[in-house]
């Protein structure tokens, strides 16, 4: 079975957990004898392709016509191209400009005057990545998406999130082939009831676009049906997994100091709560001096956390690393007397099965996808931090409750593999094609 898959990144070059749910699923279904064309907006070169076959859509040559303007009022010290293919494509403005160009497409003509045109065969720019002209690539994506299907021989379609739905919807629209659309995180999870509405509408049409969805927990079913209109027939919840790691990469690192580590490991955003983490390490250390809390990462609260934390007067115990990839995470891991995931709404969460693996006990939020299936892990409300502070004071303070939550925890986690997803994706598929 071929399988055209739409992804927006690859290790080594990832920013987050869809690039890592991406590669751990993607190994495991080639064990499953599928044949795996991954797509994603930009290829560098480097992937690891022994189990998929990666295609950038940078790569593809498409013809478009371009369109040079000057900008009259905007900005006076740039040039802007007007890409003219299916969909009103243009490069190195904001997500803000793009946004009301593409939605008032007179009113931004009149804003730019024309000076040049050409009508050429060649490939459009990515940046990869999460850009300010992200709205711009998923567009372009969208449009490649439907070169390559019609270049390529394959039985079905997967997109993983927002940002490929519509190269997904694209894809389909040309092969005639059914579309599985995954179902990582949604808008509700990022960012709350402020929805962008932008972001929701290529969501709500990726899913119903699709023939079937998969979620990666109940809690992400219950939204895409509740608040997208989903049918529950079409939604399956296939969870997560997280890769073995090579021992002896695990045993290389050695905690240096005597004080206790305590990691939050993530995108200091909204959804994943890095505020509770903050305030639950100052309760910590009124009771504790000897702590070190570590919050690991890169994101739009960064700046305020650090702001907090020295407001609190707890910088001396706290560090910020910025973001962590490959080698970091395991040494950041390895190091850590407890794992903490507070987050508000966590479809859900590969980081707390990572640090099981590296025998880390984790306390993680009860509003998170993965406590559906963890049995050895603290659960906690994201907003209780007296429940969390109690829970990190608990397990770095008493051996015997650290030891039992490491071993058992560790037991749990060997259990919960990228195989079992890859078995069930798979059978998705047949069923699919079958309809």
């Amino acid at each position: 079975m071929k399988v055209l898959m739409f992804g927006w990144e690859f290790p080594p070059h990832i920013s987050g957990g869809l690039g890592t749910a991406c590669y751990g699923l993607t190994k495991a279904m080639a064990k499953q004898n599928l044949e795996i064309i991954f797509v994603v907006p930009r290829a560098w070169g480097d992937e690891d392709q022994r189990s998929v076959q990666i295609l950038g859509a940078n790569n593809v040559k498409v013809k478009v016509e371009r369109y040079f303007f000057s900008p009259s009022e905007v900005d006076k010290t740039k040039d802007i191209q007007y890409v003219e293919i299916e969909s009103a494509l243009i490069p190195y403005v904001s997500t803000e400009e793009y946004y009301n160009i593409v939605n008032n497409k007179i009113e931004a003509k009149q804003q730019f005057q024309k000076h040049g045109y050409s009508q050429e065969l060649g490939t459009l720019e990515f940046k990869g990545g999460y850009s300010d002209s992200l709205l711009h690539e998923v567009a372009s994506y969208a449009y490649i998406a439907g070169q390559i299907a019609d270049q390529f021989d394959f039985d079905i379609i997967h997109a993983h999130d927002w940002l490929t739905y519509d190269a997904g919807i694209a894809a389909k629209n040309i092969s005639g082939k059914p579309l599985v659309v995954h179902v990582h995180a949604t808008e509700f999870d990022r960012s709350g009831q402020n929805v962008n509405q932008y972001v929701y509408d290529i969501e709500r049409r990726g899913m119903h676009a699709a023939d079937r969805v998969i979620t990666v927990s109940n809690l992400t079913k219950n939204i895409a049906i509740n608040h997208y209109g989903v049918s529950a027939e079409k939604v399956t919840t296939v969870y997560n997994g997280v890769e073995a790691i090579d021992n002896k990469k695990q045993t290389v690192f050695e905690k240096k100091m005597g004080d206790k580590i305590v990691t939050f490991l993530g995108r200091i955003t909204y959804q994943k709560g890095p505020e509770y983490f903050l305030e639950a390490a100052a309760k910590v250390l009124q009771r504790k001096k000897n702590v070190k809390f570590v919050m690991a990462g890169s994101g739009d609260m960064l700046e305020k956390m650090m702001w907090r934390a020295a407001e609190l007067g707890i910088s001396q115990n706290f560090y910020f690393t910025g973001f962590l990839r490959g080698d970091d995470v395991i040494h950041m891991l390895s190091i850590s007397d407890v794992y903490v995931m507070p987050s508000v709404s966590e479809p859900f969460g590969i980081s707390p099965l990572e640090a099981m693996r590296s025998n880390v006990p984790v306390i993680i939020s009860k509003q998170s996808g993965v406590s559906e299936i963890l049995q050895h892990a603290i659960k906690v409300d994201f907003w209780d931090v007296d429940a969390m502070a109690d829970a990190i004071y608990g397990i770095i303070s008493y051996d015997g409750l650290q030891e039992i939550f490491q071993e058992q925890g560790k037991a749990e986690v060997d259990t919960i593999n990228w195989d079992s997803a890859a078995a069930q994706i798979k059978t998705i598929y047949s069923e699919t094609i079958s309809k």
